[in-house]
């Protein structure tokens, strides 16, 4: 059985042509390296999309014996700790903007861009803990596409200004919000809260979070749709 957030059928032509998009992004830089954001709202399809893009790369593009050429990099990973948010007093707001670590995720990615010929690694986040896990996820030379995946990447103030700035190219994954509560509910109901606890959080706690990420679409380069993966707004 598929994921709360997973899509009713695989598009596979759709994610070929995002991935088509991905490797023009690759070829039209100087660098070595791209760095290919996606956004949007909680429940949209994000992380999905994302870990589907980067399989879809690896699959047609196969991996260097260095390591594979796509990597998914989420910004959950910077989620704070638990007792950090205890002490803050936000652990009833987790996922709020102000309960990541922007500022290290800036400063991983500034690292992700310049670092090439060594291995970067970064953290990533266990759900059935609920915490972040150190140095998770290695970023390869090879990696020559970086899929960072996250809710807030194109909000415009410090340090998420930044992160937008590193990004080479921003796609915005979008769904209605009756689909995305849906999946909320079914996501949160999934980690043990009681179906009216799921409801809550996917209406107060996440309906705010998205009332900040849903005007940032304005700086994406492409909408894309959480539901069929095809490009709505953009190439």
């Amino acid at each position: 059985m598929g994921s709360p957030d997973q899509p009713p059928e695989h598009p596979t032509d759709a994610l070929a042509a995002l991935a088509e998009l991905a490797r023009d992004a690759l070829a039209a830089a100087s660098a070595p390296r791209v760095l290919i954001g996606i956004t949007g709202s909680p429940g949209a399809g994000k992380s999905t999309l994302a870990q589907a893009l980067v399989a879809e790369l690896n699959r047609a593009d196969g991996a260097a014996e260095a390591g594979p050429i796509a990597v998914h990099l989420p910004m959950d990973g910077f989620h704070l700790a638990n007792a950090t948010l205890d002490r803050l007093g936000l652990r009833d707001r987790k996922g709020a903007i102000e309960t990541f670590d922007g500022w290290g995720f800036a400063a991983l990615l500034d690292r992700v861009v310049a670092e090439t010929d060594h291995a970067v690694y970064a953290p990533g986040f266990e759900r059935s803990v609920d915490e972040p896990v150190a140095a998770e996820i290695a970023i390869d030379p090879a990696a020559a596409i970086v899929v960072v995946e996250g809710n807030y990447l194109l909000v415009d103030a410090p340090p998420w200004s930044r992160v937008g700035d590193l990004l080479d190219e921003a796609w915005f994954v979008q769904a209605s919000e009756d689909e995305r509560v849906r999946r909320l509910v079914e996501r949160h109901a999934a980690f043990g809260r009681t179906p009216e606890a799921a409801l809550a959080w996917a209406l107060e706690v996440d309906g705010a979070n998205a009332r900040i990420i849903e005007p940032t679409v304005a700086r994406a380069d492409l909408v894309v749709s959480g539901a069929t993966w095809r490009v709505e707004v953009g190439a």
